[in-house]
């Protein structure tokens, strides 16, 4: 790289941008947003291939039970449990929540990053605010869609 004045010679390190103070309540907020955004992402995603991995393991193991001529209640007991694993998949939205936590994730950190580099919106004075504002704004979002999701199932109990 050429460094100011055509001088050849390594470029300079970019200076690592100074993370807000430790009390400040909305960089707490941010960190704590993502944590949870990221970890009910995981948790929701291993629950939503564990239950389709053992949906798959007793569909393949039907026709087999069938084909050695295993009594239809043995037959009859895999089919419920497929029905009762696809209706539990259903009910809680395992992927759903998986890709929409992953996403508010996501987005949080894109916030964050930009934030801490100074760009995009955070190149006015108020950036501090800007950052409030935003990450209040994705978390809204975020909570609107879970509302929605929640309304359009009314049987559903189950929180956050």
């Amino acid at each position: 790289m050429v460094r100011r004045g055509d001088e050849p010679g390594p470029a300079r390190p970019i200076a690592a941008v100074p993370r807000p103070a430790a009390d400040d309540p909305t960089w707490d907020r941010l960190e704590d947003q993502i944590t949870w955004y990221d970890t009910k992402s995981s948790d929701n995603q291993r629950r939503y291939k564990w239950l389709k991995l053992l949906e798959l393991a007793v569909a393949a193991t039907l026709p087999v039970v069938a084909g050695i001529g295993s009594p239809v209640l043995v037959t009859g007991t895999l089919a419920a449990v497929i029905v009762v694993l696809e209706g539990a998949q259903h009910l809680y939205q395992f992927q759903e929540r998986w890709i929409t936590y992953r996403s508010t994730a996501e987005a949080l950190k894109h916030e964050r990053y930009l934030y801490l580099a100074k760009a995009g919106p955070y190149l006015r004075a108020d950036r501090h605010q800007q950052l409030a504002e935003r990450i209040e704004g994705l978390i809204s979002q975020e909570h609107a869609k879970w509302t929605s999701s929640q309304q359009q199932a009314p049987g559903r109990q189950e929180d956050r």
